[in-house]
């Protein structure tokens, strides 16, 4: 039985999910697929609009045996800190294949920019170059590469694909790549097949266009009665006003904090918040994790949680009880069964962040102090 891992954020799950679930079981009939999600809140800071349950139940319900949580401490930072802390999990589930998106499908070239970020000496003195010059780092990182080996990578799913090779090759982890090529873009917006990317379908969602052929028939039934306002900007707005100290929070620059309590008295909503901040050294996701953080009272002491404190295991079918109850003495790291907020540091902060998330958009409280994980068939 073939053990593939999947890092994933599903907001929301959709046909592009569910492609790759069935394109693992084309290869591998038997395999059992664990998902390695984020919870309340995506990589670059966006608010789910499927909670981490409802995430949960829609990947049981099309393919995957057994979904943990990427803490919030580790989901809403860099690529490489997303990557670094979801593969640490799944390798603790034992995972024989890491299987991900790419634009590319170009196992050979991601391999060599992955190389080239860890053991090229020159690299990191042109990204400090660059950067020392005003550049973004992910602008700084590419030119270093082109510079180096005459390689871009620009594409969001590549950009993760390159992070997760170095976090195998980094810890020698013994895992697989597992690339699945998108075959169309599916960001473009214009794009009318079944198969389109998150955003598109929050967009259409917000525009109230109907998006039945696009998720799965369990994800729709969700969707079509969700809420999507939510109270984000307002709380965010408060806590920027309020708040003497900005600089404590993580991702708060020295210097940024006056440019950002200056560019609240002109924004009215958090689109115009990030655009009003951004500038050439600060990139839209960088700024957008950074008033996340803020509203999450995410500070630069509280990042020192470097090591997993536990497992949390969000959901699993029959397989994946099986797959857990032969290997959990194996795991040698807790996994959570107790809500003990005050025995584990990391789910203090995801209760916060829980709370927070209960307030501006959907209340799950209940459910999260339950710690109780969903059992499908």
């Amino acid at each position: 039985m073939k053990k593939i891992g999947i890092i994933a954020e599903y907001n929301p799950f959709h046909n592009g999910h569910k492609y790759q679930i069935d394109k693992i079981k084309e290869k591998y009939n038997d395999a059992l697929i664990i998902i390695c999600t984020s919870s309340s809140f995506t990589q670059r800071g966006d608010i789910s609009i499927l909670n981490k349950w409802e995430k949960t139940k829609s990947a049981l319900n099309n393919g995957a045996n057994i979904v943990l949580e990427l803490p919030y401490i580790y989901s809403t930072q860099s690529s490489d800190t997303f990557a670094k802390y979801a593969l640490k999990i799944l390798n603790k589930l034992k995972i024989d294949e890491l299987c991900f998106g790419s634009e590319d499908d170009d196992i050979e070239k991601i391999l060599k920019v992955a190389n080239t970020q860890i053991n090229n000496k020159e690299f990191d003195n042109k990204v400090k170059e660059y950067l020392d010059n005003g550049i973004n780092y992910p602008t700084a990182l590419n030119s270093a590469l082109k510079d180096l080996i005459q390689i871009e990578i620009t594409k969001p799913n590549d950009l993760l694909a390159v992070s997760y090779i170095k976090e195998i090759i980094k810890n020698n982890y013994q895992i697989k790549p597992f690339i699945i090529k998108r075959t169309n873009d599916y960001h473009d917006k214009e794009n009318n097949s079944n198969i389109v990317s998150a955003s598109n379908i929050r967009e259409r969602l917000l525009k109230k266009e109907d998006i039945k052929n696009k998720v799965p028939i369990d994800v729709y039934e969700i969707l079509k009665n969700k809420q999507l306002e939510n109270k984000y900007f307002e709380l965010l707005k408060y806590k920027i006003i309020s708040e003497t100290n900005l600089n404590k929070y993580l991702d708060v620059d020295e210097g940024l904090s006056t440019r950002i309590k200056d560019k609240i008295q002109y924004s009215y909503n958090l689109e115009q918040l990030i655009q009003n901040i951004k500038t050439k050294r600060y990139t839209y996701n960088k700024i957008s994790r950074m008033l996340n953080h803020i509203l999450c009272s995410f500070t630069k002491e509280e990042n020192n949680i470097k090591e997993l404190e536990y497992i949390r295991i969000l959901g699993f079918d029959s397989k994946g009880k099986d797959y857990l109850n032969k290997i959990k003495k194996e795991i040698q790291i807790p996994i959570l069964n107790k809500y003990d907020t005050k025995k584990y540091k990391t789910l203090e902060i995801e209760k916060r962040v829980t709370d927070i998330y209960s307030l501006i958009y959907e209340d799950i409280t209940k459910e999260e102090i339950q710690n109780k994980p969903i059992q499908t068939n």
